[in-house]
This record gives C-alpha cells, sequence and structure tokens, in this order.
C-alpha cells in the first residue's frame, strides 16, 4: 500500500449557506484510533440530508465540518486489524458528516462498525452511487412496507435516487410499480426501469391511483414528504401500508396532527430511517454482483468530481437530477 498522506482535500462547511458555502481545503488526514478504519474515499454520493446540513435544518450539527453521511473506498488502516489495507468497504450513517467529519473527502475515518465490506470490479462511480440508495431503498421495502412479491407499490417522488432503486427491487420482487414524476419528460425514463404505471403528479395522485387500482394501492413510499403524505394515504387501500421516508420538499412535520381526520380508516401509516447495520453484506453484494452481470440498474444521473462540489449541491437543491449524483475525488 501507498504510504499514507498527512493532509489531505476535503470539502468543508463552517456554517449553514449556499452552495458556495462548500468550501475546498487542505486538513490533516485523521489517525484512526482502535475501532476506527481509515478510508481512501474512491466516490461519494449526494444526499437530501446534506443538502439539510447546508440549509441549515438538520440538528446535532458541529461546526466547521466536513460534510457526507457515505462514502466508498479503500481500507488503508484499521488499528484493531478488523479490516485488511486494501479492503473495499461502504461506510455511512453513524454521525458522518454531522458529528464527526464525512464523505466529502481523500479520506474518511469512521468507526469499524459503519463499514460495509463488499467485492466487486464495478465502476467506483457506480459503486459510491449504492450503499445509502441501497440501504434507504431495501430498509423500506422490509422493515417499512413489509411487500410481498405480487403486490402494487406507489412510489412517491419516483424520479428521485432512492424512487428508482425501490422501483427496481420492487420490480425484482415482483410487484406491480406507479411511480411518480412533476415532470412529463421523466416518465420515459420511469418505464425504461421497469415502472409499469408512471404518474404525472398533479397534486391528486389518488385519483390516478384508484383508476388503475379501484381499491387503492397495498404500499405506497412517501419519498416527497409532508405536503404529498395525505394524497399518498387516500391512494392507499384498507389495510394497506404507507411508509414515510423521504423529505424531497425538506418538509418533515405535519402541522396540527388530528390522526383521525388525517389517516383514512384503516390505512396502516409506518416511517422508515436506517443504518448501514440495516444492509446487510450479502444483500449489499448481492445487488453490485446482479448489476455486474446486468441483472440489476443503478440509477446515476451525473458524476463529479470535488471541484464541481457546490455545483453538485446546486443541481440536487434544484432538483435537476433523475437519479443519483456521485463525486469522485
Amino acid at each position: 500500500m501507498a504510504e499514507i498522506p498527512t493532509s489531505m482535500r476535503a470539502v468543508v462547511l463552517d456554517a449553514p449557506g449556499p452552495p458556495e458555502a462548500l468550501q475546498i481545503r487542505d486538513v490533516p488526514v485523521q489517525v484512526p484510533e482502535p475501532g476506527q478504519a481509515l478510508i481512501k474515499v474512491e466516490a461519494f454520493g449526494l444526499n437530501r440530508s446534506e443538502l439539510h446540513t447546508r440549509l441549515g435544518l438538520a440538528e446535532g450539527v458541529v461546526f466547521p465540518r466536513v460534510l457526507g453521511i457515505e462514502a466508498t473506498g479503500v481500507v488503508v488502516d484499521c488499528p484493531d486489524g478488523e479490516l485488511t489495507p486494501g479492503m473495499q468497504v461502504a461506510a455511512m450513517m453513524g454521525g458522518m458528516g454531522r458529528t464527526f467529519d464525512g464523505g466529502y473527502a481523500e479520506y474518511t475515518c469512521v468507526p469499524v462498525t459503519q463499514t460495509i465490506r463488499f467485492t466487486s470490479d464495478l465502476p467506483w462511480a457506480v459503486l459510491g452511487a449504492v450503499p445509502e440508495m441501497l440501504q434507504t431503498s431495501h430498509g423500506s421495502l422490509t422493515v417499512g412496507l413489509d411487500a410481498q412479491p405480487g403486490q402494487s407499490i406507489l412510489i412517491r417522488g419516483g424520479t428521485s435516487s432512492v424512487g428508482m432503486a425501490t422501483a427496481v427491487l420492487a420490480r425484482r420482487l415482483g410487484m406491480r410499480v406507479l411511480s411518480t414524476t412533476r415532470n412529463p419528460d421523466r416518465a420515459a425514463v420511469l418505464r425504461e426501469i421497469g415502472v409499469q404505471h408512471p404518474l404525472v403528479d398533479d397534486g391528486d395522485v389518488a385519483a390516478q391511483v384508484r383508476n388503475l387500482i379501484p381499491d387503492g394501492v397495498d404500499t405506497a413510499l412517501e419519498l416527497v414528504g409532508a405536503p404529498t403524505l395525505p394524497d399518498t394515504l387516500r391512494a392507499t387501500r384498507v389495510h394497506g401500508v404507507v411508509c414515510f421516508t423521504g423529505m424531497l420538499s425538506n418538509q418533515w412535520t405535519v402541522r396540527d396532527f388530528y390522526p383521525i381526520e388525517y389517516i383514512p380508516r384503516g390505512v396502516r401509516l409506518t416511517s422508515y430511517g436506517g443504518d448501514a447495520s440495516d444492509l446487510p453484506p450479502d444483500v449489499l453484494q448481492e445487488f453490485l454482483d446482479e448489476v455486474a452481470a446486468g441483472q440489476a440498474f443503478v440509477p446515476i444521473h451525473r458524476t463529479y468530481r470535488l471541484d464541481e462540489i457546490a455545483q453538485a449541491h446546486a443541481d440536487m437543491e434544484a432538483g435537476r437530477a433523475t437519479g443519483k449524483l456521485v463525486v469522485l475525488p
């Protein structure tokens, strides 16, 4: 292995602000302590969580901070020997990019418990897009919705990276997929990944759903947030399940929540938020193997270099992406 440098380039946020507040600086490379691993970052995906941090919407963030709740790369040092230098790993969550420095850098130092091992010859851009996206989609389907083969699912916010990944996983499971987009031009993209019923979100998706499935869908994944949740609930059948996972709208809470009026009778409302431990290594490995074999698809909108981080954040904030945004340091 090459000698580990003492300094690296990283994206530092001193305080909430616009995309230009993300500053690239030379900072020290952290020396890992027992229980930690130092990872050479080969790629990292962008997430709405990091947008919330930059906008000042996230709680518990200590500034200045290197953002990034996930990273994919190669282990270069692990004092405990739990991970071997040269291993491919994904790292995510557990306070990354919020309470300690995250993946927007050439190296990141993380607890070993926040890493997931894998082996793959796929390009780093593809590998960098997968971890948080797959964890959220897999967890929403299994924990949040308990989705079953043959069921129908409505994905609200379907052209987001998690929405597209969920559609891919749901089709692999044998589900009937309905997925929304606000842009009619993006309906074709949804069809390409296997969505049987792309729906243009006009604010009354429930009516469109019930034209297709009169009793309503069996399951629904809410990725937009509080503004669309009532309509998503109305699109779901009695004893169907709605899982609140995403907040593309940046609106997290429901004001004056009166359950009997808000939730249609018999519809079940759950939520999902996960961690690295919620993505089993075999699930990650199987998915990567299927991508390599052409049996699964990773929805990547664009890749950037580290110097383009402000543009990448501006694109994410403006909703210009259809799929995942990935940075290659």
